[in-house]
């Protein structure tokens, strides 16, 4: 009974890996009793806690509880990096809109690599801030959060990028936030 125990589990857990790389989020889910954060879906929220990136994921039964958190977290986390990318995007064509000249000009290129970097990169500071379990579909919701000035110290922590992009990102930093979230509503 052991070997066939390990053997499920085996499978269970593959079939679960190939599904956690889909992101499955929607906004206005009205999931009846849920939190307004799982209906909104991902989102920048700007109110008293600060400009925050919000990111949700979620995920289906999966036989063990703490993997089913796990995936809807980690599908949290992956919405959150998606929207830090577009947020990236918007900075390097405005960077590059800028018209930096001189010594310190960027290739279109070399900023494009540096900004891919950026966005690849762990997104420390970033943190589940809540759960949800709809006891009816059996569905778990995780949302992961990360402030602007999270966003801040991991540029500065980014080793290979040209100071004046650093600056620009450090400068217009929350600028760039307000712009974003006025483009979702």
């Amino acid at each position: 009974m052991t070997v066939l125990r390990r053997l499920s589990m085996f499978v269970l857990v593959a079939l679960l890996a190939a599904c956690a790389g889909r992101t499955q989020l929607e906004s206005d889910l009205k999931v009846r009793g849920a939190p307004d954060w799982v209906n909104k879906g991902t989102a920048y929220v700007d109110d008293q806690g600060g400009r925050l990136f919000h990111g949700v994921g979620s995920a289906g039964f999966a036989g063990d509880d703490a993997l089913q958190r796990a995936i809807a977290d980690d599908r949290a986390r992956a919405e959150l990096a998606r929207i830090f990318s577009s947020y990236l995007d918007v900075a390097s064509r405005d960077y590059q809109a800028a018209g930096r000249s001189g010594e310190s000009q960027a290739s279109e290129e070399t900023l494009s690599r540096r900004i891919r970097a950026l966005s690849k990169v762990d997104l420390a500071g970033a943190k589940i801030v809540a759960r949800w379990f709809d006891s009816r579909t059996r569905r778990v919701y995780a949302i992961a959060e990360l402030d602007v000035k999270q966003v801040k110290d991991i540029v500065a922590a980014t080793h290979d990028m040209n100071e004046d992009l650093r600056g620009y990102l450090d400068a217009n930093a929350a600028n760039l936030f307000d712009r974003m979230a006025q483009g979702r509503k």
